[in-house]
């Protein structure tokens, strides 16, 4: 070890950087919102993230930041406002791109009914229908270890969606990327907790501290639910 390691330790630091599934979104019509604007938390949503808060509000959290989008930013207010902390924002957290962004998507009905929509299905392992996972890894690994320096010793939170958090974990548990979305652990308002020992991930960790809160069909491995309404149309968010 070099002497200045050894004089500032950051070799031997440990530092949590939790990546959490924004709450619940109002989305009665059942879009894939994506990256649209203007989807924002629901009455449940907010309760999943004050949940959260109340779950952290003992830890040691010196960094919070989200994704730009709405549902983030309010699932991550509450965090940031139990600890005193200005809330940041980082691009690089924010939802995987998808062409089907703005439409219904389900099995056997939605966009996948029109045969305009077929050419996008070509590559599961790419995807061929958006972003490439690759490209998930990259700018997550980048927000990863940007919070890892600014809460060094400490604990960051990091509010961000469901693929982007699954594939990244994804990387770091050597697991092929492509994947069946129905068996990724990554509930609504979840943490993957990523522990890092200096510059280094040594473990990974999930919890679920909301999950009581959420509704059975949104769990891992419910199957998917067609139709409108509250209870059913968030089932296409992420």
């Amino acid at each position: 070890m070099s002497s200045s390691a050894s004089t500032n330790g950051s070799e031997q630091d440990i530092t949590v950087v939790h990546l959490m599934r924004h709450g619940e979104v109002e989305n009665p019509d059942g879009v894939l919102y994506g990256r649209l604007p203007g989807y924002h938390l629901s009455e449940l949503g907010r309760k999943m993230a004050d949940r959260v808060a109340e779950h952290l509000s003992t830890r040691d959290v010196t960094h919070v930041c989200a994704s730009p989008l709405e549902r983030a930013q309010e699932t991550a207010t509450p965090i940031a406002k139990a600890h005193g902390l200005e809330l940041a924002t980082d691009a690089r957290l924010i939802e995987a791109d998808n062409v089907f962004q703005g439409k219904t998507f389900g099995v056997g009905d939605g966009a996948l009914r029109n045969p305009d929509n077929w050419k996008h299905l070509v590559n599961p392992f790419r995807p061929s229908w958006g972003e490439p996972y690759i490209d998930q890894v990259v700018r997550m690994m980048g927000a990863l270890h940007t919070a890892k320096d600014r809460a060094r010793g400490h604990e960051a939170v990091l509010v961000s969606h469901q693929l982007p958090i699954w594939t990244v974990r994804s990387y770091v548990e050597k697991r092929r990327l492509w994947h069946d979305p129905r068996k990724r652990q990554c509930t609504l308002a979840s943490l993957t907790a990523f522990t890092f020992q200096g510059d280094r991930i040594v473990s990974v960790g999930y919890s679920e501290p909301a999950i009581d809160l959420v509704p059975a069909h949104l769990r891992a491995g419910a199957k998917p639910q067609k139709g409108k309404g509250t209870a059913q149309g968030k089932a296409f968010g992420a």
